[in-house]
């Protein structure tokens, strides 16, 4: 934002604290104006014509400003990726503790990702990737929806599961 001395249009339309309109008039004597109550000259509409300042504490302003930003950042979710990672030959009691973890994954509203990876020969049996997935998605279906389908790229198959909105 442009302030004080930074404006250089001819005419600006300018606005009073108190938020009534005092017209169109020279950016001096606006800043005239706003020296006068010991305030700031703000450009607040640079695209209009012509461009709209306003008389105002600017201090405060961005001081309110951040703090508006703060309050709204407090407010987000911040929502991480999670990976578990597979492979072909996994045995029953690993592939049930993957799915445990997966569950306190979407339990706390995280995104899993789930990586299958090939190595050797198993590049050839690409569908036994798939049924490990597909029974991966069935176990973790109370928790989360499949986002992303299985899905190869490379030598790995990945899939992403989203957790089910908090009721």
């Amino acid at each position: 934002m442009q302030i004080n001395e930074e404006i250089r249009d001819k005419e600006v339309r300018v606005i009073d604290t108190d938020g009534s309109q005092l017209g169109i008039m020279s950016a001096r004597d606006a800043q005239k104006a706003a020296y006068a109550k010991d305030l700031d000259l703000v450009k607040i509409a640079p695209q209009a014509v012509p461009p709209v300042c306003r008389i105002m504490d600017y201090g405060k302003y961005r001081f309110e400003q951040a703090k508006r930003e703060k309050e709204a950042k407090k407010n987000q979710k911040v929502i991480d990726i999670k990976e578990v990672r597979l492979s072909i030959s996994i045995d029953t009691n690993d592939f049930n503790t993957k799915v445990n973890h997966a569950k306190e994954f979407l339990k706390d509203g995280d995104k899993v990702k789930v990586t299958l990876k090939f190595r050797g020969r198993e590049m050839a049996r690409p569908e036994m990737g798939s049924v490990i997935m597909n029974r991966f998605a069935e176990a973790c279906a109370e928790y989360g929806n499949v986002d992303k389908e299985p899905k190869i790229e490379g030598r790995s198959m990945t899939m992403m599961i989203t957790a089910k909105p908090a009721k």
